[in-house]
């Protein structure tokens, strides 16, 4: 922490708005393919956004070492993918990104340091919907994906909690304003309408 104040973190199911719709796992279930190789991309993504963050921010130490370990984990969870998708004989191939990040990006203001304070929300967002999604999936699928799911739960809520930590520390004040316009955004891009499935998109219609 920077300083000796402590920040009080909400817990995930506080911070989002709504959970995912019943009608997205059922389409999830039943195009394990494309999710899996979508939740590959999104790891990989998550690496390289926090590298991004290191390098845009390099006179912040604790943003450098908390996005250094994330992105070592979310690497790591990115080998585990696609072990998983050689395993099940899916090969590993281009998808469309999900519009969910380009519409939480949308509500981040251009100017410093309201552009870092924002991107780690976004961040913080984007991790707890993951983890409310896989522990929302787990139950619904064979016992290897299960497991797994359920494995990645933990090192989630903590880049969760990193991202906000950041994002407070940076912030210095009360965010419950930006946590609103994001929370806002996440909610009506899970509940909305989308063309394709992907980790993050809303119901496919």
């Amino acid at each position: 922490m920077t300083g000796q104040r402590r920040w009080l973190l909400p817990e995930r199911d506080e911070f989002l708005l709504c959970p995912t719709p019943e009608n997205w796992l059922e389409q999830a279930v039943s195009q394990q393919e494309t999710l899996l190789i979508d939740h590959a991309n999104c790891e990989k993504k998550a690496a390289a956004t926090a590298i991004n963050l290191m390098f845009r921010y390099t006179e912040n130490t604790d943003l450098q070492n908390r996005m250094s370990r994330l992105a070592r984990e979310e690497l790591r969870h990115f080998e585990q993918v696609l072990a998983l998708l050689q395993k099940r004989n899916i090969p590993y191939r281009p998808l469309s990104a999900s519009g969910y990040a380009g519409k939480m990006r949308a509500q981040v203001r251009t100017h410093e340091p309201e552009r870092m304070i924002d991107t780690l929300v976004v961040g913080a967002f984007i991790e707890a919907r993951s983890c409310e999604r896989f522990e929302a999936l787990a139950p619904l699928l064979d016992e290897e994906l299960k497991k797994f799911y359920l494995s990645l739960l933990k090192s989630e809520a903590r880049h969760f909690q990193d991202y906000l930590t950041l994002a407070m520390e940076a912030a210095g004040y009360d965010l419950a304003d930006r946590i609103a316009v994001f929370a806002q955004a996440d909610r009506q891009a899970v509940e909305g309408k989308d063309e394709e499935l992907r980790f993050h998109s809303g119901v496919v219609h």
